[in-house]
């Protein structure tokens, strides 16, 4: 959860670029589906720390033949030590440290079931941090790799719509086996946000509570508004800097329209016709929007357009969150979350805690 892969996307995007057709065809191949993972995901220290919880995982078949990977983690004491911090040299990363002790007793009884839903280029691992507070609270939480992520299958991108699909069938499978139990609630960051949203829209997710940070509104907005600060970001090692000076003369808008025209025609989806809030506005949960003022990636503009759309949403905003810091703050924000999972009635407000 450290950062978007704006580094392999830059490194791999000069490779191609000799002409200007080769600029958005490249371009699109991108967003046509994730190129790995992102280059500063910790992968191994999240699976050595996954090695002392009594997790369990599995994969779920999709009805659209993907096979989906999925992690439990039951509540527990895991008094978890956490910090976050920008690294000096590089004012757009993040890097934090991770501890916790692994609980010496059984499980007690989970007060409901919390599906964690990842951003892009990531995977469910890097969600550890928000998994591990929120089994404190009491909670079960599931971890999904998203289709083209981490240990799942691949299949058409979907920006959410194909993705919410295949929610919607692993956790049927997860409560036919009994991993579901109590409420279901979901909690969904960027591109993990968007599939939560259309995810919940359906009926036969079951879920009561939504907690979405930092989802964009619509597709193709987001992602001509993504590109262009990608090659604004500074730091780095030096052959990134010099990819974003070079690709900075290369691409405008222009470019970037027809990249976003071109992967919509390779998924046959419109990337443009890709609206969060026609789901939002169908979904039967509480649904609790959170973006950071400062965000750049997906800015605070789509979270605004989402919760004009549904003024039944509530609306959490951040002063100088930007899209990276912001799933950070589990200071800040885990309080809210926890309690706006375990309201008894659809809760009409949300905190921030102080810090």
């Amino acid at each position: 959860m450290r950062r978007l892969a704006a580094l392999a996307l830059l490194c791999l995007l000069l490779a191609g670029f000799s002409s200007w057709p080769g600029l958005p065809n490249t371009l699109a191949a991108h967003l046509v589906a994730p190129s790995g993972a992102s280059p500063l995901l910790p992968v191994d220290r999240i699976e050595a720390a996954y090695a002392r919880l009594p997790a369990r995982s599995g994969h779920v078949t999709t009805s659209a033949g993907v096979r989906l990977f999925w992690r439990a983690l039951d509540p527990g004491d895991y008094r978890m030590r956490y910090t976050w911090s920008r690294p000096a040299d590089d004012p757009h990363g993040i890097a934090f440290d991770l501890d916790f002790d692994t609980p010496t007793v059984p499980a007690p009884a989970p007060r409901g079931t919390v599906l964690l839903l990842h951003g892009w280029m990531m995977d469910g691992g890097s969600l550890l941090p928000w998994s591990l507070a929120l089994g404190q609270a009491g909670y079960r939480t599931v971890a999904i790799d998203l289709r083209n992520h981490g240990h799942s299958g691949r299949g058409p991108s979907g920006y959410g719509t194909r993705e919410a699909h295949d929610v919607v069938d692993v956790v049927a499978a997860l409560r036919a086996r009994g991993e579901i139990t109590g409420p279901l609630h979901v909690f969904g960051v960027s591109y993990g946000a968007a599939t939560a949203l259309f995810a919940s829209a359906d009926p036969r997710l079951g879920a009561a509570r939504i907690v979405a940070l930092e989802s964009f509104d619509n597709a193709g907005a987001a992602i001509r508004a993504m590109v262009p600060h990608m090659l604004d970001e500074t730091g780095g090692a030096w052959t990134a800097r010099l990819t974003r000076t070079w690709l900075r003369w290369r691409i405008d808008a222009q470019v970037v329209d027809a990249a976003v025209v071109r992967a919509g025609e390779t998924l046959d989806l419109p990337l443009d016709q890709v609206d969060v809030g026609a789901a939002l506005a169908g979904t039967p949960a509480c649904v609790l929007l959170v973006h950071g003022s400062a965000d750049r990636h997906v800015p605070v503009a789509h979270g605004r357009a989402l919760a004009a759309a549904v003024p039944e949403a509530r609306y959490l905003e951040l002063a100088g969150e930007d899209h990276l810091s912001l799933p950070m703050q589990l200071e800040r924000l885990a309080p809210s979350v926890i309690d706006w999972f375990g309201a008894p009635a659809c809760p009409t407000t949300a905190r921030v805690a102080a810090g």
